[in-house]
């Protein structure tokens, strides 16, 4: 039977839009323009290392605990320096702010296969839409810039919802700000927990990216995955 939606709410890093570049590779040319020497899978690590500490301290950009999501950012980005062996400050800090505003450029991004035409395709067919993303204000600057803004009703990130995915209360949150009951949405996102499980346990439809290559995963009915986006309209049509 086909699905009763009106709702579509989209996740979007790695699901719309993905890094260009892997971050050591694009701090590394940063900190090379300002005269510093670092080897790229270094600062990879040390990248991961720092992101995954700070997300554990400080969990959703430092929401309410006193931090700006900006300053939770240079915090990260000047502590995977550190780690790496810079120890110029002064040059640290410019290079920080320059990467915090570089990953608003377009630049940095590129569209996943078949995003542009099946957001298109699903506006025309009047699904309402919105994104629901673990992310920071900055996102409405880069979906902005990246032409892919205009498809949306809301931009929902975790900073501005105070909760993070896959806490139900940022999915309550864009259900309201869709006008629709759970049975009427449907999430679409690549991460098992965070978007397929967590919008299903808040009795809405889910889709999960999944593309083959990426080997098997959690188990999930295969009508519930989509290993390229353009399978969505498909699924939601049957």
């Amino acid at each position: 039977a086909m699905l009763r939606l009106r709702l579509l709410t989209w996740d979007v890093k790695d699901t719309l839009l993905r890094l260009r570049q892997p971050v050591g590779q694009s701090y590394a040319a940063e900190a090379r323009a300002q005269g510093l020497q670092v080897q790229p899978e270094a600062l990879g690590r040390s990248f991961r290392e720092v992101y995954g500490a700070q997300s554990r301290r400080f969990p959703n950009y430092g929401h309410g605990q006193g931090l700006s999501s900006r300053q939770w950012w240079l915090d990260v980005i000047k502590q995977s320096f550190r780690l790496s062996g810079v120890l110029d400050e002064a040059a640290l800090t410019k290079v920080a702010e320059k990467l915090y505003r570089d990953y608003c450029s377009s630049h940095s991004w590129e569209m996943l296969p078949g995003a542009a035409e099946t957001l298109n395709r699903c506006r025309e067919l009047g699904f309402r839409m919105g994104v629901v993303s673990n992310f920071d204000s900055r996102l409405e600057v880069i979906l902005s810039r990246c032409n892919l803004r205009h498809h949306f009703e809301f931009v929902l990130t975790s900073e501005a919802a105070g909760f993070a995915k896959p806490d139900g209360r940022i999915f309550e949150q864009a259900l309201r700000l869709g006008g629709a009951r759970p049975e009427q949405a449907a999430h679409i996102g690549d991460d098992y927990s965070r978007d397929y499980r967590a919008a299903r346990a808040m009795g809405m439809h889910s889709f999960l990216l999944r593309p083959a290559s990426q080997g098997p995963g959690p188990e999930v009915p295969p009508e519930h995955v989509l290993p390229t986006l353009s399978h969505l309209l498909a699924r939601i049509q049957k």
